[in-house]
């Protein structure tokens, strides 16, 4: 499924199935480490998309290494790489490029399901409800608000480990379109809204077999000093842990 939502210059990997932690997929001691004592729940889906990350690292010609979390919750990537990581009931993936061609990358998967009531009224602003209301036909039969959120939380994993800043969900700003693409405002960015275009990131999504898929793939060369001011005063927010 990922591999139809990656660009040119991304290798991906997915899987709709938990491996065991003892199978062919052998975590690095660093690796074990973090899921020592774990849930055996949570140490299949963690081994699982590791091993997604391996095959996308492979078919980019590099060697497997220890991922694990970073101070901000992202995985570390062997050097001159990014990369990012989801998971979600039934469904791992990882996605990897050389940083020569990409300066950040964020994947982000969630259920076709709609978001609990609380949760929607925490993640959506008005302004995005209203874009929703505008740009999607009241018989889409897409559960906006989770798409919404899955578009936000690939935001974040692209932007928080490239601006080694945290954020809160609507600290970006994520216009949703129909045709499967989405564009974003990342935070102290500056860059305009108004009723019809929206200045920012362009990113992509897809909605099938169940489940929603988000990418943001920023290209080399953008400068995040140039795109995104330092917050000094951002809400804290949990890590993404993968």
């Amino acid at each position: 499924m990922i591999d139809d939502l990656v660009p040119d210059g991304v290798r991906a990997q997915d899987a709709f199935g938990d491996v065991s932690p003892e199978s062919s997929v052998p975590l690095f001691p660093a690796e074990q480490a973090v899921v020592a004592g774990a849930f055996e729940e949570r140490r299949k889906e963690f081994t699982t998309v590791r091993g997604c990350a391996r095959g996308a690292l492979a078919r980019l010609g590099v060697a497997p290494a220890p991922l694990v979390p970073g101070p901000l919750g992202a995985p570390s990537w062997p050097a001159g790489i990014v990369g990012s990581m989801t998971h979600c009931q039934g469904y791992r993936a990882a996605a990897v490029a050389y940083a020569a061609d990409f300066a950040a990358l964020g994947i982000d998967a969630e259920p076709q399901e709609p978001l609990p009531g609380i949760v929607a009224a925490r993640i959506v602003t008005d302004t995005e409800s209203g874009w929703l209301r505008q740009d999607f036909p009241a018989a889409a039969g897409l559960p906006l608000d989770r798409l919404l959120f899955c578009a936000k939380e690939a935001s974040y994993k692209a932007f928080s480990p490239w601006t080694e800043t945290r954020f809160g969900f609507r600290d970006f700003i994520v216009r949703l379109r129909s045709d499967g693409t989405f564009r974003v405002v990342p935070p102290g960015s500056g860059m305009p809204l108004s009723g019809t275009r929206v200045a920012g990131i362009s990113g992509h999504w897809v909605a099938r077999s169940g489940f929603l898929l988000t990418i943001v793939a920023v290209s080399a060369g953008r400068s995040p000093e140039a795109r995104l001011a330092r917050h000094q005063n951002h809400r804290p927010r949990p890590p993404v842990f993968s």
